[in-house]
């Protein structure tokens, strides 16, 4: 993964110590820089200690970021000084940059409160913050009002903005492949697809007969065929599964491969049930599960809002997510539920993952033609869930996220499942039911319900609840 990019807006105001503007770019830059960030600023040569003040310097900082305006991930707003908030709020705009934007201020210290030293950054946060409402800029605060370059505070907040920034990013650009029919049976996952593009989301689909038309014309010893069997078999132990259904998931992968790369698809949502099993022969659950283990979520049923949950998530996070149901209860605990699919998991998320068939289906379709789920239990982990919906009525995207935990209680099933413990998940579970959102929620072995409600509410302007205890 590249490095992010940050646009940086050193702040100053003259009556105020501008040797503070000089030490503060000085200081934003190395913590930036140490923490694996580039960074986009003026040059000493560009502005007085490239700062933004004048007319004219905010000229030069709003040309400096059009001209990196395809690398610019986001912009961050430090306040070593009071600020000239004008100068930033003309910056920013002039630059016609639509990124996240972080303010941060230095806090004073009560031994250096002296004309000579003292900041007034506590203050010209408020005045910063007003002048980019007054010009409709959405930003994102600090955790503390004020805080330190160099503090854990700043650390974590920088962590969390640049999940932020990610999670914009990739969904502002986002192509989702959607293979084949939704299931008839399966009005819950039902979307609008121009909801969607207001946010960048475009979605791109293919008919399952064109995909089983492209495998059909595949050889069997064709290379990029033999390749995916060899990673398919290296991905998680096949003991007992049918050699001719391992070869139909190696062509199944190669063909969902081939049409994903030639239309620059970034995630997938895959019709399954049952048409894959009775006339194709075996699940997409493995092909599926490898996809997602590698950062390209894909998702059952045509779920196209479910895998755009499972995108969120991994921007965020950077690590795997996974499409589930809100199954059962578990025992008489009410913070307690067991999450399952039958499974296209991916094996990040299991305590340890092998190949076996589709139990349920099987009972319809016959055993031989169900082989290819990715089955275990769910190891213990902190998680965030996520469900993304479209709402036609208000024509908006509506979304709730949260945190809780997969636990280590026993459970006897099959397919892949785990308990998860949420904190007041009955008024969870009636939000759910109450506003009608899917029993499909994406799940992620990670904390980051923060940063995705931020990049939800304030920049792609979703509706977005926080589920809290």
């Amino acid at each position: 993964m590249n490095p992010q990019i940050f646009g940086v807006i050193v702040g100053n105001r003259g009556f105020f110590p501008d040797h503070l503007a000089k030490s503060g770019r000085e200081e934003i830059i190395k913590v930036l820089e140490a923490a694996g960030y580039r960074v986009v600023i003026l040059s000493p040569e560009d502005s007085k200690y490239g700062a933004v003040e004048t007319r004219a310097e905010s000229k030069k900082c709003a040309a400096l970021f059009d001209q990196h305006r395809h690398e610019i991930d986001g912009i961050i707003v430090t306040l070593p000084n009071f600020g000239e908030e004008r100068g930033i709020v003309e910056a920013i705009h002039g630059s016609g940059l639509k990124v996240p934007v972080l303010i941060q201020a230095t806090p004073d210290r009560v031994d250096s409160m002296a004309i000579s030293d003292r900041r007034d950054s506590f203050c010209g946060k408020m005045s910063a913050c007003n002048n980019l409402k007054q010009y409709g800029i959405p930003y994102s605060l600090t955790t503390l009002h004020t805080e330190a370059l160099d503090s854990p505070e700043f650390a974590a907040d920088l962590a969390q903005f640049a999940a932020v920034c990610r999670v914009v990013k990739g969904l502002r650009n986002c192509r989702v492949g959607a293979i084949g029919a939704r299931p008839t049976a399966f009005n819950t996952v039902r979307y609008s697809e121009k909801i969607f593009e207001g946010s960048g989301i475009d979605v791109d689909t293919i008919d399952l007969s064109e995909i089983f038309g492209r495998i059909s014309r595949l050889a069997d010893d064709h290379p990029a065929v033999t390749a995916k069997l060899a990673e398919i078999n290296a991905y998680v132990p096949t003991q007992g599964i049918a050699a001719d259904a391992l070869l139909k998931m190696a062509k199944l992968g190669v063909v969902i491969d081939t049409w994903t790369r030639d239309n620059s698809i970034d995630i997938t949502a895959v019709q399954c049930w049952t048409s894959m099993e009775e006339y194709f022969g075996v699940v997409p659950c493995t092909v599926m599960s490898m996809l997602s283990n590698k950062l390209l979520p894909s998702a059952c049923e045509v779920d196209v809002p479910g895998v755009v949950g499972m995108y969120a998530l991994a921007l965020a996070s950077g690590t795997p997510s996974a499409l589930l149901d809100w199954n059962n209860n578990y025992g008489a605990d009410p913070d307690k539920a067991v999450c399952f699919h039958c499974s296209n998991l991916p094996k990040h998320f299991f305590e340890s993952a092998r190949m076996d068939y589709q139990e349920i289906i099987a009972g319809t379709v016959g055993k031989l033609n169900t082989f290819g789920t990715v089955v275990g239990k769910v190891k213990a982990s902190p998680m965030t869930f996520l469900r993304v919906s479209t709402n036609d009525a208000s024509g908006r995207i509506c979304a709730y996220v949260g945190q809780g935990a997969f636990t280590d209680d026993p459970l006897e099933t099959f397919g892949g499942a785990g308990v998860v413990h949420i904190p007041n998940m009955q008024g969870l579970l009636r939000y759910i039911c109450e506003n009608g959102f899917e029993h499909h929620v994406a799940a992620n072995m990670s904390q980051v319900a923060a940063a995705v409600y931020e990049a939800a509410r304030t920049y792609l302007g979703w509706n977005i609840y926080w589920h809290k205890a």
